[in-house]
């Protein structure tokens, strides 16, 4: 986490002041009202941007051993949705809001997968990280941290199977995909020096 570099305070930036010590410093006039994100607004979007630099990560490793990507979730398939779906509480709107991310086809068996993608800085992915609803039991959760991508099947984290930084199940050892080991050790590299300094 970002401290100020005045107070020691939190701040969203590296190496950056709080807004109470960017103020004093005298560089906004009390009286003016503070530009930018919330903290609340700020954290979403680095969320945000952190998963999708993940799902990325997914995509082109995927694409690059020749299989068939499409992009799946709802901000994709239905661009816009997201804001007309705040407040609704339906079957089917919760269904669109846990679309998973891609549709992988792959390259040889033309088999087709769910696939959806997290970020975790921790490593871990467990039963209590997933809906207890989430309507694609036949989906893989692949899990990048800063030093693995591994992979488990919704299934597989309903019987209790989790994702630890000290567990095996990387996504080459998944036979379903048929992956290069060697080949995602590459994309580990990626992801270690995008999320290296990232919690």
């Amino acid at each position: 986490m970002a401290e100020c570099i005045i107070c020691g305070a939190y701040t969203k930036y590296q190496k950056g002041k709080c807004s109470d010590c960017y103020r004093k410093s005298g560089s906004v006039p009390e009286s003016e009202p503070e530009l930018g994100l919330t903290d609340k607004e700020w954290e979403r979007r680095y969320n945000m941007i952190k998963g999708r630099i993940a799902e990325t990560l997914i995509q082109e490793l995927f694409l690059s051993l020749k299989y068939n990507v499409f992009r799946y979730g709802m901000e994709h398939t239905v661009p816009g949705i997201t804001e007309l779906l705040k407040g609704v509480k339906s079957e089917v709107a919760y269904q669109i809001r846990k679309m998973p991310d891609f549709v992988v086809q792959h390259a040889k068996t033309k088999e087709v997968f769910f696939v959806e993608v997290k970020f975790r800085a921790n490593g871990t992915f467990k039963l209590s990280d997933l809906d207890k609803d989430y309507p694609y039991n036949n989906a893989f959760i692949i899990v990048v941290s800063k030093k693995h991508i591994k992979c488990l099947s919704v299934e597989d984290i309903r019987q209790g199977k989790e994702i630890t930084p000290e567990s095996r199940n990387y996504l080459g050892n998944r036979k379903e995909f048929e992956l290069d080991k060697e080949f995602i050790i590459d994309f580990c590299d990626f992801a270690v020096s995008f999320f290296a300094e990232v919690d």
